[in-house]
């Protein structure tokens, strides 16, 4: 199993998109890359917390590549909008790649490349060592699927 956090926005529709991807074997949704330990949402909410909303994926890098994971990522959020997506407006909704294999970077750095091509505005989206991941609440973890009509930026059906 091979381990990536992705941060696009709300991690709801992230967390339901990426889920849906064969190969990916276990997503959670989190707090990463902030500097208060064991955040809560609240917290990370008001803005104060430096953490994004995120979701970690693991999944089997013999079913399915990073490069198809990212490409996927890539075409969920607006990699040009700063503090936010959709419209979800914070630094808590800062869109976002944490990896957490040093060798993964090149993978990263080739997919953000092709992204560039494709804007005519400059990429936003972070790209760092995972230096922390907390998990959501469990009210949180797999919320649309226990939420169906729950709110939701990203189009699920693609």
């Amino acid at each position: 199993m091979k381990t990536i956090v992705v941060a696009g926005g709300c991690f709801w529709g992230v967390e339901a998109y990426m889920s849906k991807i064969n190969g990916v074997i276990e997503t959670v949704v989190g707090y990463a890359n902030g500097t208060k330990k064991d955040p809560t949402y609240n917290e990370v909410c008001d803005g104060n917390t430096g953490h994004a909303e995120s979701c970690l994926i693991r999944y089997d890098e013999a079913i399915v590549p990073l490069e198809k994971i990212l490409n996927k990522f890539w075409g969920i959020i607006d990699p040009t909008a700063s503090n936010r997506q959709g419209p979800d407006i914070g630094t808590q909704y800062r869109s976002g790649i944490y990896y957490t294999n040093k060798n993964d970077l090149d993978i990263i750095l080739k997919t953000m490349d092709e992204v560039k091509g494709r804007n005519s505005k400059p990429i936003v989206t972070e790209i760092q060592p995972l230096s922390c991941f907390y998990d959501a609440e469990e009210y949180h973890q797999k919320y649309l699927q226990k939420n169906p009509g729950g709110y939701c930026h990203i189009n699920l059906n693609d």
